[in-house]
């Protein structure tokens, strides 16, 4: 089975690997017994399906999820059902390699106007001088 990102991106399933493990919390004692949270891993450094841009956007939005060896690591333990967990987690996959798809756009550098700086100027000035003018007053 593949997971769809867009049209032209898909993961493999050899790129997932998934490991569960008992979760904490509430759960009585189904929790003490069977393994429900999921770790998902997908090796994104070596995903031929993913171009190199997107591959440089993905380590930045992961964050610490970025393990040293070029994997995104997710783990879910919200639910009491590991189903469920695996659903979430490749969801979330989906959504963060969706958001590295995105381009981000351009920031064009803006420069204060001429006559901005001039009435900047000429407003301190201003507010200098009805300052300058507070003080004590002399009697003669």
């Amino acid at each position: 089975m593949t997971l769809r990102i867009t049209d032209s991106i898909s993961i493999e399933d050899w790129e997932l690997t998934e490991q569960f493990t008992q979760a904490g919390g509430p759960g009585g004692q189904n929790v003490n017994k069977v393994a429900t949270a999921v770790e998902l891993r997908f090796e994104a450094d070596r995903s031929p399906n993913l171009p190199g841009p997107v591959k440089a956007r993905l380590k930045r939005l992961a964050g610490r999820r970025w393990t040293r060896d070029g994997a995104v690591l997710i783990q879910v333990a919200e639910t009491r059902h590991q189903a469920r967990n695996r659903d979430i987690a490749r969801d979330r996959l989906v959504e963060l390699i969706r958001a590295a798809t995105q381009k981000p756009k351009r920031r064009i550098p803006t420069k204060v106007s001429r006559n901005q700086k001039r009435k900047r100027v000429a407003a301190k000035r201003k507010r200098g001088e009805v300052k300058a003018l507070r003080g004590q007053v002399d009697p003669d």
